[in-house]
């Protein structure tokens, strides 16, 4: 991935670093040699915590812990820090957990970007930024076809709800001071992702494989539902693509849709079966009948943009996706070298 070597010595502001998603583009940024200051919350779950410190990331970047609903602290160590290029990744990502803590998540969601957005507005040294909301985003209907980038967004839960906010606040900033600033920043609206590393509750993977390695049956809250479903450094090589690109081209600056293909676009059931079959030892699901709150039953992205555009294509699609989650996730209960895995995952990828 050419765009890696932009990075080379460039100061990274990265927040939510000791998240899913956060741990795996450490890894690619200190790969492509770049210095990288994280700030981001402790881990959000003990095996998380567990998963830095075997992966050894925190002694190679600058680990900052703090809560980017804090202007002051946001502040001090982003000018402290003095970036060139920022990542936006901190957030509260789980909707079922949005209608548990609805003001938590519009806090963390909306106010850590305007926050976010503040201290590159008030910086002199930032001149790339990419800030990721979510495939949510949009108003859902409900049809069968993707969502463009131009489609109206909403927001029906809290969580999508807040991410539809960062959105609008990131195209007020743009608007109204960075564009005039020179400043160029981009918001990736992700599908659902996959991979080793993420612990999260109410994640569909992360239930399966604590379900197999413990030898119960995975229940599947709504098998039929359809989402646009991707292993987590597919959206990564996205994510600082843009944001290297667009620093020499300002044209790129705006939203952008990062999802698979298609036929990646299966249903949890489909989903399910996949991972039995590349888990084995007999593992098995079944329909968990659940009254929770609301969900979308069908969503799916148009990315023709980043196609077009950025000349993107899948590397891994679902089935491999998958795999290579489960391979993560074997490795992890067997106690090997967690780095050296991630770090073949990572060169399999790129090449």
């Amino acid at each position: 991935m050419n765009a890696l070597d932009f990075y080379k010595n460039k100061r990274v502001f990265l927040t939510g670093h000791t998240g899913f998603k956060g741990l795996w583009l450490s890894l690619l940024l200190l790969r492509a040699g770049a210095e990288v200051t994280g700030f981001s919350l402790d881990a959000p779950t003990t095996d998380g915590a567990e998963t830095l410190r075997r992966l050894g990331i925190l002694k190679e970047l600058r680990d900052m812990r703090g809560d980017v609903r804090d202007l002051a602290a946001l502040s001090r160590a982003f000018h402290e820090t003095r970036p060139e290029v920022v990542f936006h990744l901190a957030a509260q990502p789980i909707v079922r957990e949005s209608y548990r803590q609805p003001v938590d998540t519009f806090a963390a969601n909306v106010m850590g970007t305007v926050n976010i957005l503040e201290c590159i507005r008030t910086s002199d040294t930032v001149r790339s930024a990419l800030i990721v909301t979510t495939d949510k985003v949009y108003e859902n209907k409900e049809w069968a076809w993707g969502y463009r980038e131009n489609e109206p967004l909403m927001g029906y839960d809290p969580y999508s709800a807040s991410k539809s906010c960062a959105e609008l606040a990131v195209y007020s900033y743009r608007q109204s001071f960075l564009a005039a600033q020179d400043v160029r920043v981009s918001t990736a609206r992700a599908g659902n992702v996959i991979g080793g590393g993420d612990f999260a509750p109410d994640r569909i993977i992360p239930d399966c494989i604590r379900a197999a390695v413990r030898g119960q049956i995975i229940d599947i809250r709504n098998p039929a539902s359809t989402r646009p479903y991707q292993h987590v450094l597919e959206p990564l090589s996205v994510y600082l693509t843009i944001a290297a690109r667009q620093t020499a081209d300002a044209s790129l600056v705006g939203a952008w849709n990062v999802g698979p293909d298609d036929a990646d676009c299966v249903t949890t059931g489909e989903l399910a079966d996949i991972f039995c079959r590349a888990w084995g030892d007999g593992v098995r699901w079944q329909k968990h009948a659940d009254d929770g709150p609301h969900e979308a039953h069908f969503l799916k992205l148009d990315c023709s943009k980043i196609k077009s555009e950025l000349g993107w294509k899948p590397r891994w699609h679902i089935k491999e996706a998958v795999e290579k989650t489960v391979e993560w996730a074997k490795a992890w209960e067997a106690g090997t070298d967690m780095r050296a895995v991630s770090e073949e995952q990572i060169q399999g990828f790129l090449t």
